[in-house]
């Protein structure tokens, strides 16, 4: 079975779970809906998990007769299905298909070492990729789409499904999308979420007392939450945070300190500024991310200043 249909198989059989008595309400008939046009699989996956009920020797003669609820507007053979029926039958698929289960809730993770990228494509479609020396761990499951950002920066490109979140877990923060594109940034514990398109809601998710509205991001929108201070939001271009999609780093009248953090992620000969004036001067051009010695010498000459290289590390100096 592809990994497509076993997990159209575990969701089917998790959505006859759900679908019970009071329990059911409106907004869980419509996600299930929208789970069921999704993909023509999530049907043929929905109907083999209610011919399995059906099919089951003498099931029916171990459940007295009840009067059936209102019916969902799903295929006549289920349709007739008291609702205590329906919960034999999603604990009988759901022991049939416990395998399928542990294979869909098991995480995998994902992680770049210092100056490499990668594109992870994921089982929905969705994609991440990495930038340097950065880790994520992914946990599907039937209910939501979870990725834990353990530190360093991904860009997301999430696949649409209404009926399944994609949420990525940052340090305290916590980014809840549908189908959308952003990049989530975890250093020092800054996070920093930039969204490209789409729409997200970033959640503070530190234990409190009262809990924080949501806050909505619009395209173009960063939000920057240091960890000892509150979060706020500017601008930034979608070419600018991507940048390193290209290889690149763009500064626009950075402090050189800053901009010399940014450079010494991706490796190579180490740049550091010693003197607090210098690390105050300001930077702006876009750079290659692998060529650190190119750009302490273009800083070099722009502010009329030296490099003292020792070893692997490049001191900038006056």
């Amino acid at each position: 079975m592809s990994q497509s249909s076993s997990r159209a198989s575990a969701e089917a059989a998790a959505w006859l779970a759900r679908l019970q008595g009071d329990a059911r309400t409106a907004e869980r008939e419509a996600a299930f809906k929208d789970w069921l046009r999704a993909d023509p699989v999530n049907q043929r996956a929905f109907e083999r998990a209610t011919d399995i009920w059906a099919d089951l020797p003498g099931a029916a003669a171990l459940i007295e007769e009840r009067p059936a609820p209102r019916p969902l507007p799903l295929r006549p053979a289920w349709r007739r299905l008291p609702v205590h029926q329906l919960a034999l039958a999603a604990s009988l698929v759901l022991a049939i298909g416990i395998g399928t289960f542990f294979w869909l809730s098991q995480p995998s993770a994902y992680s770049t070492t210092i100056g490499e990228q990668k594109v992870a494509t994921l089982e929905d479609g969705s994609r991440i990729a990495l930038n340097t020396d950065s880790s994520v761990e992914v946990r599907y499951n039937a209910a939501q789409r979870l990725v834990e950002l353990d530190r360093g920066e991904a860009m997301f490109e999430v696949a649409h499904n209404s009926a399944r979140p994609f949420i990525v877990r940052a340090g305290d923060k916590q980014i809840r999308a549908v189908g959308t594109s952003f990049v989530v940034r975890n250093e020092r514990g800054e996070v920093v979420v930039t969204l490209l398109q789409g729409k997200v809601a970033v959640t503070d998710i530190r234990p409190a007392a009262a809990k924080p509205a949501p806050t909505y991001l619009t395209p173009g929108d960063r939000l920057r939450a240091p960890v000892d201070g509150p979060a706020r939001i500017d601008a930034q271009a979608a070419d600018a945070a991507t940048a390193w999609r290209r290889g690149q780093a763009m500064f626009a009248d950075t402090p050189l300190g800053d901009a010399v953090t940014e450079m010494n992620r991706y490796g190579g000969p180490r740049l550091i500024v010693d003197d607090p004036r210098l690390a105050g001067l300001r930077v702006s051009g876009v750079f290659a991310t692998n060529d650190t010695g190119e750009f302490a010498r273009a800083v070099a000459a722009l502010h009329g200043l030296r490099i003292e290289q020792n070893g692997q590390t490049m001191h900038i100096v006056r």
